[in-house]
């Protein structure tokens, strides 16, 4: 029962009783104490069936403390929830930091091996004793590197200086090296000229059997259905190497931009600049090609080897002498008695092949010495 009815029946009740004890004291009417007990009898029976105050009306102080149990609960979930997201936070830049210290490492360790191998290759000296030219350093900045689209081939063959055949992709193929041009020793119209020898003999010793990359830049063959390419060998770019060494000009610019033009100008310049090879014959080297006629004027005072006019009626010195002209490379194709008019001829460029203790062009055929003695 509530507590006021029950504050209220008891007060009537008390009432009811203290004037009783009054009336049987006194004597007096008992009428209205009767009534006035009987009402507070009838409040405090009524009282008995009402019901009590709840639990949350009696006990504020438990309701809050629920509250803030629940509060607290969540806080401590919300607080773990926020530890496990920066746990997972810290975990994931670990990782990120230890996969990038790999990735470092990596790069490192590549980068010393590229280290390494430019070391190696700065480390050559290169000796060629036809030019006379020593290098300790191949690789400088005007060198080019080669791009990612070099396709292998093998070197059957050198023709000449700027003229070479390879086996590539299952089949035999004549290679133009691009953008270079030597003195001729093999043209059919043409003589030797200054300079012819050194570039067939510098190329036949740097691709003679030689694995080498090919790369490709413009149109991929010329009129005469050759293919028109760089040539890489040994990580160097064998066209480049001629215009440095004065073996070669810079030359059939058809097609432009090249790739390596710009680097291909530097090593021409420097080869100028020293006057080496070609350059060191004043006049020799035209926009179309080599001048014949200036080649005894050398700048240095002296006279190419390899120099001759060529002509079949020009031939000098006594037979075995080797002091006449030598119309052909030696180094160059077969040649029989029929590639020469006279036995001078014949011989000068047999003894400048090696005879007689040497005879690749099989011209002394009885061995005593003298190439081709049928010949006049």
């Amino acid at each position: 029962m509530g507590p006021a009815v029950m504050g209220i029946s008891l007060l009537v009740f008390m009432a009811a009783a203290i004037m009783l004890v009054v009336y049987l004291f006194k004597r007096k009417s008992l009428k209205n104490v009767k009534h006035l007990f009987l009402v507070g009898l009838a409040l405090f029976i009524f009282s008995l069936f009402l019901p009590g105050p709840t639990e949350e009306s009696t006990s504020p102080d438990k309701k809050n403390e629920d509250e803030n149990v629940e509060e607290k609960e969540e806080t401590d979930q919300t607080k773990d929830d926020k530890e496990r997201e920066e746990e997972k936070d810290k975990d994931k830049e670990s990782a990120d930091k230890s996969s990038d210290a790999d990735e470092k490492d990596k790069k490192s360790n590549q980068e010393k091996n590229q280290d390494k191998t430019n070391g190696n290759s700065e480390g050559k000296v290169n000796n060629d004793p036809e030019t006379g030219d020593s290098s300790g350093s191949s690789q400088t900045s005007d060198k080019p590197s080669p791009n990612s689209n070099l396709e292998s081939a093998r070197v059957t063959r050198v023709v000449d200086g700027d003229t070479i055949e390879i086996q590539y992709k299952g089949k035999t193929e004549d290679v133009r090296l691009l953008l270079v041009d030597t003195p001729e020793t093999v043209h059919p119209s043409k003589p030797v000229q200054p300079y012819g020898p050194e570039a067939s003999s510098f190329a036949k010793k740097a691709l003679s059997g030689k694995q080498v990359q090919v790369e490709f830049d413009g149109p991929k063959r010329d009129h005469y259905d050759r293919l028109l390419a760089y040539i890489w060998v040994d990580g160097k770019m064998f066209n480049q190497l001629l215009l440095e060494k004065g073996l070669a000009r810079l030359a059939y610019v058809y097609d432009p931009p090249y790739t390596h033009y710009d680097a291909y100008v530097k090593a021409q310049t420097k080869a100028v600049n020293a006057n080496r090879g070609i350059w060191s014959i004043n006049g020799y080297v035209t926009e179309e090609g080599f001048n014949d006629s200036a080649s005894g004027n050398s700048s240095d005072g002296g006279s190419s080897s390899g120099s001759g006019s060529g002509s079949s009626g020009s031939d000098s010195g006594s037979s075995g002498s080797g002091s006449g002209e030598v119309i052909y490379d030696p180094d160059g194709p077969d040649r029989d008695c029929g590639d020469f008019d006279t036995h001078n001829q014949a011989q000068n460029f047999f003894e400048a092949a090696g005879g007689p203790n040497s005879d690749p062009h099989r011209l002394d055929r009885d061995g005593n010495g003298l190439a081709c003695e049928s010949l006049p």
